[in-house]
């Protein structure tokens, strides 16, 4: 059963003809004759009878509502998916870590809102690995995470590295690490940590420079908000492994202080192999070829490691 045999039946049934069904489908009566014969014997029975006026038998009335059914339905998926190639689509939807969603996407939503003001935009603040996971799911369009490679590696993916950058500490601005101008290893890994929940990038990362250093991580607590690791530090006691983008405001509370790490000999010199996170934007193959979506992707390409490499050097 093809599409076109339904569509031929349709026109028959509601011009009463043959030949007025063949001019409302633009092709020749013996068209629509070989489209019908064809249907016909695929369903093993007559669907009209063959007089001056084309009139439905019992089977050709049961088919009636199912074809009209199966065609609005199909005229319905196209037009939709005519409207997603011209980037027609109601929302998109975003996933990014903590720290994009606290500096340095706003500006960017407001330049998309602007560009395509009949979209709307959706930003969920999640996790590098529940935002890889719910961008797999098919629930979210695009994705900007610290990378993990185990998660986007798949052939349908598009990643692209936006920036890469150093791994500090942040301490209660009386802590004992406050004297260091460039925190060792040695002394760092003395004293009890905050740290991201389980599903974050950062809590990996950080847990594996420790398993490479054989040395235990001290997690007294873990949240997974910018302001709950603050508040926390806050209180002089813990301290925490964050990326230099999610410590902005964290520079400019005096209550705080922040610190680069330093190599593993006297603490004098910053680590030249000093613990990084990349952080990359992803997506599929098939949502990058949609405009809204190609759009944003633009956009987050051209600004963020400019605001990135602005804030960096401002620091």
């Amino acid at each position: 059963m093809r599409l076109e045999q339904l569509q031929a039946f349709l026109a028959i049934a509601d011009t009463g003809s043959f030949q007025q069904a063949a001019r409302k489908c633009g092709v020749t009566q013996s068209t629509i004759s070989r489209q019908i014969q064809a249907l016909e014997a695929n369903l093993k029975m007559e669907l009209f009878h063959r007089t001056s006026h084309a009139k439905l038998t019992l089977g050709g009335e049961r088919l009636l509502p199912r074809a009209r059914k199966i065609c609005q339905e199909w005229e319905t998926a196209t037009q939709e998916i005519s409207d997603l190639i011209a980037g027609k689509q109601p929302e998109l939807c975003i996933a990014a870590i903590h720290s994009l969603c606290a500096f340095y996407l706003p500006p960017i939503l407001q330049k998309f809102c602007h560009d395509y003001p009949d979209v709307q935009l959706r930003v969920t603040s999640l996790g590098s690995d529940r935002a890889l996971k719910v961008l797999k799911d098919g629930l979210v369009d695009l994705a900007i995470v610290m990378n993990n490679r185990f998660l986007t590696t798949a052939r349908e993916m598009v990643v692209e590295v936006l920036y890469d950058e150093p791994i500090e500490v942040l301490i209660g601005a009386n802590h004992p690490l406050a004297q260091y101008e460039y925190i060792p290893w040695s002394e760092l890994i003395r004293y009890p940590q905050v740290v991201f929940k389980d599903g974050y990038g950062m809590q990996r990362l950080i847990q594996d420079r420790f398993e490479r250093l054989e040395a235990r991580l001290q997690a007294a607590l873990e949240v997974n908000t910018l302001d709950a690791f603050r508040g926390v530090v806050r209180q002089g006691e813990l301290i925490a492994l964050l990326p230099q983008s999610a410590l902005v405001e964290a520079r400019q509370d005096l209550t705080l202080a922040v610190r680069p790490l330093a190599s593993n000999n006297n603490g004098a010199l910053p680590d030249n192999s000093s613990l990084t996170r990349r952080v990359v934007m992803v997506t599929t193959q098939d949502r990058l070829q949609i405009p809204p979506i190609q759009h944003f992707w633009q956009l987050v390409r051209e600004n963020i490691p400019l605001q990135f490499d602005q804030q960096r050097s401002a620091s």
